[in-house]
């Protein structure tokens, strides 16, 4: 975001005595500039003008020569008694007499580099005799800063920080995207002038003689033969030539001070000239050495399969769509790209240490052209962050003229005669604004001389149109005013947003959550009653992960869905499971200490199938038909919402009442169950041996009655539980959320009468085969009980004892099941009750061959 310098914003607008970065903060708030940051001086503390009065060369053993000084720092800041100070120095290009730059101890330079009275080489140095590198002023570390060189004489003892503009706060701002024109400080100053009424002096209007056409100068082709949406890529290319220019000089102090509050690195005068007229008024320009670029120049789009090195060292492989400048070397034609228009330049053409004659260009780019190539290239460079918000198409004679004023002023140039424009440029719109439409909209009375007023404020030419109504042609620094509400919000912006009232609407009638919303919160509250914590993890995720789940080569878990533009790079799939992304945050939680844990997560999953569809590439800008909609709609992958939990350490804790519990798979089982249950779905569940990460002698298969898979349970296996880091025995579960809901009942649930009669239990222990789930008994023993002489009269069954052992047959194994029953009508008679237990034996024994233990 745009750096404003008070002492700079003041070159365009009056700014009264005593302005601080906050309270211009408050004031460009006012009309939509809101503040992003104030950054604080670059250097505190004591920083003074200092005179050498005595200089003693004294050579070292490492072979450096270093110089005891002696400096007049002025009455107030001299040793006491009023002796100059000591100073070491290891720089050469200054001698007695010469005013220099002094840090004092106390003072702070950019770095930060506190300084303060040490020993060094002997003595005891009592400051810093500054550099233009070290007080942050440019990158020139030949020697310390002479001020005789600068033009400047001014007492000893002076305050170098106001001298050099070392003490300015500097305020950087947030513009909105549609406000390109406050990317300067004439859009920043002008803005500041409708806030306060401050006198405002525009330095971007052509004069007279720049409104003139022109010739003599290098040839340019706009030579666009594939424009985006019809709008030619330029429409205004302005270049003149400056001959004999030393253009690697570094520029003048107060342009490097200046560029530097800004943000920007100081290179050289043809650089810096360019780059501060860029933040000065806000066209941004390019300066190419003369020598390596041949006429004519051609702006044309890019041909499949060129390439061009750009200014930042990337070679770039180009798209069709991007806008090219080109030269013709040796009479080929627009042969060769010297720069990405709009973005950067090419590194061939680049002014470099032999540069004497510069090309100065300044052109106009349609925003939609540059905002593709930006990001296609990922270049957000500062030019391209001004032109694809809108530059001022008036702009490029002004700048180009201020340019070579100042590489003839400070570089000894010498401009040709010509100068090249090539304006296809169109005039700004007129809009028709009825008068009393910003009233009607904003809800404020404003009067017809408030709106012409505001209107001739922000620079547009206003009459009238009859009516009612006035005929405004907007100013061709916004290019984002083309409807008439864009007038209205011109006027509601100038004359006070706080002017508007404000009316609390009324929350219209709803029906609530739906169904499945209110079924999602009731797992994720069950869950959480039952002791997880409930996270958020991103859905991206590398091939690491997946590796780490150690999913074999062929799982269709592994066929992700890759990002063009991922925020790492280490990342660049979406998830297919909740797992891969949920044992990554249970893995750094128990990584930091947190053993005993239990986290569960509701999230999408993204899988995409192996015949889809490619999606198609549309053009920006335009409304994709219905059949593009279509394509699009049936490459976009399925994204079922899933819930999956993680168990690790101990679900009990010890204590003087004992040594607690560890999570295993049953605690993983009884979680998913849990979440079944709240749905109100029966599940099936059956061993499943082969579905990593989970272990293949504990893990439980979920699916519907009638089959359909909803997910797994149980303990991780052993690998998967090393590569995590997490405890021994670690579970986990994960069920297919959206599944469970399309089998929920629609109907409401039926509420059944309290039975008032006591209670009956039963205990029945069965002997079955080892192999036989325990699951396929306990229904057996549901269904027999239900089927005995009593009637359905089962409350509850469930499994409180498994036994292994000598006290039944090998290969076999005991499986005790507690039930209650309970008549609706009656109080069960204790033949009833012995009836239930001899049919579930029964039923046990049908199925599995069952015997009641002894």
């Amino acid at each position: 975001m745009p750096r404003v310098p008070l002492t700079w914003l003041a070159d365009h607008v009056d700014l009264p005595a005593g302005l601080t970065a906050e309270q211009l903060a408050a004031d460009l708030v006012r009309v939509g500039l809101e503040e992003e940051a104030i950054h604080a001086a670059a250097v505190t503390g004591p920083l003074v003008v200092g005179e050498v009065v005595e200089r003693t060369p004294e050579p070292q053993k490492n072979g450096k020569t270093i110089n005891w000084c002696r400096v007049d720092v002025g009455v107030e800041h001299n040793e006491p008694g009023g002796a100059p100070r000591g100073i070491v120095c290891g720089a050469h290009n200054f001698d007695v007499g010469d005013k220099v730059v002094v840090a004092l101890p106390g003072a702070v330079l950019p770095g930060p580099f506190p300084i303060t009275s040490r020993k060094t080489y002997g003595h005891v140095s009592d400051g810093m005799i500054c550099s233009a590198r070290e007080l942050g002023l440019g990158e020139d570390h030949a020697g310390i800063i002479v001020l005789s060189t600068l033009g400047l004489d001014v007492p000893v003892g002076t305050d170098a920080r106001e001298l050099l503009g070392l003490g300015d706060e500097v305020l950087e701002i947030n513009v909105t995207p549609d406000r390109g024109y406050a990317f300067s400080m004439r859009g920043v100053a002008r803005e500041y002038a409708h806030s306060t009424g401050a006198a405002f002096t525009d330095r971007g209007l052509t004069t007279p003689e720049q409104r003139e056409p022109v010739s003599g100068g290098v040839a340019v082709e706009l030579d666009d033969d594939a424009p985006i949406h019809g709008v030619p890529g330029s429409d205004r290319f302005v270049a003149q030539v400056v001959r004999g220019v030393r253009a690697n000089d570094p520029s003048p102090q107060w342009m490097q001070r200046r560029l530097t509050q800004a943000g920007m690195r100081p290179i050289g005068l043809a650089v810096d000239a360019t780059n501060y007229v860029m933040l000065d008024l806000g066209q941004p320009l390019h300066a190419y050495d003369l020598a390596k670029v041949a006429e004519p120049i051609v702006v044309r789009r890019a041909r499949a399969g060129e390439r061009l090195l750009t200014l930042d060292g990337v070679d770039r492989a180009l798209d069709p769509e991007d806008l090219l400048v080109t030269d013709s070397p040796e009479g080929a034609r627009a042969a060769r790209i010297i720069g990405l228009a709009g973005v950067m330049g090419g590194g061939d053409s680049e002014v470099g240490p032999d540069t004497v004659d510069v090309l100065v260009e300044a052109a106009h780019w349609d925003p939609v052209t540059v905002a593709r190539t930006a990001r296609r290239h990922k270049l957000s460079s500062e030019a391209a962050k001004r032109y694809e918000r809108g530059v001022d198409p008036q702009l490029p004679r002004v700048a180009v003229a201020r340019v070579v004023e100042l590489l003839v002023e400070h570089g000894g140039g010498v401009p040709d005669a010509g100068t090249t424009d090539v304006d296809r440029t169109t005039e700004p719109p007129t809009i028709t604004l009825p008068v009393d439409l910003p009233g009607r909209l904003v809800g404020v009375p404003y009067t017809a001389d408030e709106v012409r007023d505001v209107l001739i404020q922000i620079g547009a030419e206003v009459s009238d149109a009859g009516e009612g109504a006035l005929a405004v042609r907007v100013p061709s620094w916004r290019p984002d005013l083309v409807v008439p509400v864009d007038l209205v919000e011109e006027v509601a912006r100038l004359r006070g947003y706080d002017a508007i009232p404000s009316t609390l609407p009324v929350a219209p009638a709803g029906r609530g959550l739906t169904d499945g919303q209110r079924t999602r919160r009731s797992v994720a509250r069950a869950l959480a009653e039952a002791g997880f914590v409930e996270v958020l993890t991103y859905p991206f995720v590398s091939t690491e992960q997946l590796d780490a789940l150690a999913l074999p080569a062929d799982d269709d878990r592994r066929r992700a869905v890759r990002l063009v533009n991922p925020l790492a790079e280490s990342h660049q799939f979406l998830r297919t499971n909740l797992l891969v992304t949920l044992l990554d945050a249970a893995r750094r939680n128990v990584g930091r200490g947190q053993t005993d844990l239990a986290v569960f997560e509701i999230g999408l999953v993204t899988r995409p199938a192996p015949d889809a569809p490619a999606a198609p590439r549309l053009p920006g800008g335009v409304r994709p038909s219905d059949d593009d909609l279509a394509a699009i709609e049936a490459a976009v992958p399925p994204q079922p919402r899933r819930v999956a939990g993680v168990l690790a350490g101990a679900v009990e804790p010890a204590g003087w009442w004992g040594s607690g519990r560890r999570a295993d798979h049953t605690d993983a089982i009884a979680a998913a169950r849990r979440v079944a249950e709240v749905v109100g779905v029966d599940v099936v569940l059956s061993a499943d041996s082969e579905h990593l990460p989970w272990h293949p002698g504990r893990c439980a298969r979920i699916t519907l009655a009638d089959g359909t898979l909803v997910g797994h349970a149980g303990e991780l296996h052993p690998n998967v539980v090393a590569a995590h880091g997490l405890p021994a025995r670690a579970a986990a579960f994960e069920l297919d959320l959206d599944v469970l809901l399309a089998a929920a009942p629609a109907e409401p649930t039926q509420a059944h009468p309290v039975s008032a009669f006591p209670l009956a239990k039963e205990d029945v222990a069965l002997v079955v085969p080892a192999t036989v789930p325990a699951a396929d008994v306990l229904d057996a023993v549901r269904v027999g009980a239900a089927a005995g002489p009593a009637g359905d009269v089962v409350e509850d069954v469930r499994l409180f004892d498994v036994y292994v052992g000598d006290q039944v047959p090998d290969g076999t194994r005991s499986l005790a099941f507690s039930l209650r029953l309970r008549a609706a009508d009656r109080t069960l008679t204790a033949q009833e009750t012995a009836g239930v237990r001899e049919a579930v034996v029964a039923e046990a024994q049908r199925r599995f061959g069952a015997t009641l233990r002894a």
